[in-house]
């Protein structure tokens, strides 16, 4: 499907006057449509190639990415929580013409970057950008900015075609579900919103429910509120929500801490972006909530795999959607294939059909794909062992005293842990805990000594990704004394 033909097919006759979003605004489909094509002539009269945009989300958003679709511009979606020189560096290496940011936020704006003209459209504020133009991959309709373990953001330049095969295998796996309402709770410049909770429910006919991210209870990109997340859920009444690991174990805390009652309607609670782990995904479901693991990369145009009523192994990834292909190579790495992307800016394409993802998995006989951590980061102890720090990290951050946790240990005789507690958790309650995890850990995978963190583990912060991800890095270099510190941990 052609990103012309998604947008005719949202003013198809059957569906003109159902509900498509609910913002700030209530828009139908044919409203919806027609906003695409004001704004899109809107914007032609620029003659942009690549339109960078700086909102939150709202329907703003919606229509810019939806016109961007229907004029043939590239479109780079810039997350809130960029730093000014992460904005500066993105639009400069894409070569952006344009960049739209809410009017009332112009003065702010303006200050973070060179700007030649300034003109409004709606209640959106239009301005000129001075970069030149650079070349893109052929097909190129979007450029999303990865959040790897880096410091440094890579574009990911993708095409109609390959996100809106994503968008068809998701709709077509989820169809039986009954999904008629979506709220979206993640940012929708991260690609897996933007995808399957944009693109999958327009294809479908649903509606989605649309608010600033502070209202569903993100600040930033990693303080989450889980009441006004339960309240937006709530007064929605939207039948899915993607989240990430760290929000659905607050959001289940607070269930049990207060003993409010998970939305009835809901039906699949989606989580992705990072390993999740069967503990949590039961505990989840005790309480009410349907809470089904997948995964994806950017580099596929998001979701590859995905657990669903029915076809359900917690503690896996699920089975590939009908746009993926997945393998596993010889020494471990997932490989896929199905939905590539068209290349990284300013590095020409890789040849062949298979992208090795650099994360080790397995599939299973039935199917189902089980992710063991990034290739890169196997440690080896010093007794010769390779170990995934994901593994024994689920297992601690299954631990209710423990919000995070981070491991090292490459070379050494016994691996370390960084800890940062769950509210007001003590030395001795962790020490419990860790004492817990060892247990469904072999010997040579438990963890010897930790180190409380020095500060939380954010995106502000520079120490994880936008998905909830550790800097590994970067952590380790604030915390250079893991093992010479003098708590030692006693192996049980």
């Amino acid at each position: 499907m052609t990103g012309q033909e998604f947008l005719a097919s949202l003013t198809r006759g059957d569906r003109r006057l159902q509900p498509a979003l609910r913002s700030s605004v209530a828009l139908t489909y044919a409203e919806l449509s027609e906003r695409v094509r004001v704004c899109a002539d809107a914007l032609s009269a620029y003659g942009p190639r690549v339109v960078a945009t700086l909102l939150d989300n709202g329907a703003d958003w919606i229509v810019a990415d939806l016109a961007c679709l229907a004029m043939g511009a590239v479109h780079l979606p810039l997350p809130l929580f960029f730093t000014p020189e992460q904005r500066q560096a993105a639009m400069s290496a894409a070569g952006a013409s344009l960049l739209l940011t809410p009017a009332s936020r112009h003065a702010q704006a303006s200050s973070d970057m060179d700007v030649s003209e300034v003109t409004q459209l709606g209640g959106l504020a239009v301005r000129l950008l001075p970069f030149p133009a650079i070349p893109l991959p052929a097909g190129t309709s979007k450029i999303t900015f990865t959040s790897g373990s880096t410091g440094q953001p890579k574009g990911v330049c993708l095409g109609s075609a390959q996100m809106l095969d994503v968008a068809h295998g998701l709709a077509d796996a989820t169809r039986g579900i009954g999904i008629g309402s979506h709220l979206t709770a993640l940012p929708l410049p991260v690609l897996l919103e933007n995808i399957a909770g944009v693109y999958a429910p327009l294809l479908e006919g649903a509606c989605i429910h649309v608010s600033p991210l502070a209202e569903v209870g993100l600040q930033g990109s990693s303080q989450f509120d889980p009441g006004r997340f339960h309240a937006a859920l709530t007064a929605s009444e939207a039948n899915s929500v993607i989240v990430l690991p760290q929000m659905l174990r607050a959001y289940a805390a607070w269930l049990a801490a207060t003993r409010a009652p998970a939305p009835p309607q809901l039906r699949l609670m989606a989580v992705g972006g990072a390993a999740v782990g069967a503990p949590l995904l039961e505990q989840a479901r005790r309480l009410g909530l349907p809470a089904y693991e997948g995964y994806g990369l950017s580099e596929a145009a998001s979701v590859q795999t995905l657990n669903l009523p029915g076809a359900d192994l917690p503690g896996s990834a699920g089975r590939p959607l009908p746009h993926a292909r997945v393998r596993i190579a010889e020494d471990g790495e997932i490989e896929i294939a199905g939905t590539p992307f068209l290349g990284y800016l300013g590095v020409p394409a890789t040849a062949g059909d298979w992208w090795p993802t650099g994360d080790l998995g397995r599939l299973d006989p039935a199917g189902y794909l089980h992710v063991e951590g990034r290739k890169k980061n196997v440690l080896i102890t010093g007794f010769g062992r390779n170990v995934s720090p994901e593994w024994v990290e689920i297992e601690l951050g299954n631990q209710p005293e423990i919000r995070h946790a981070v491991v090292y240990g490459d070379g050494e005789a016994e691996l370390g842990a960084v800890i940062w507690p769950q509210g007001m958790a003590s030395a001795a309650a962790i020490d419990a805990a860790i004492a817990r995890a060892n247990q469904r850990l072999p010997d040579y995978a438990r963890i010897g000594r930790w180190l409380q963190a020095r500060a939380e583990f954010s995106v502000d912060g520079g120490m994880a990704t936008a998905n909830g991800r550790p800097r590994r890095s970067a952590i380790l270099q604030q915390h250079p004394d893991l093992f010479q510190s003098v708590r030692p941990f006693s192996r049980v």
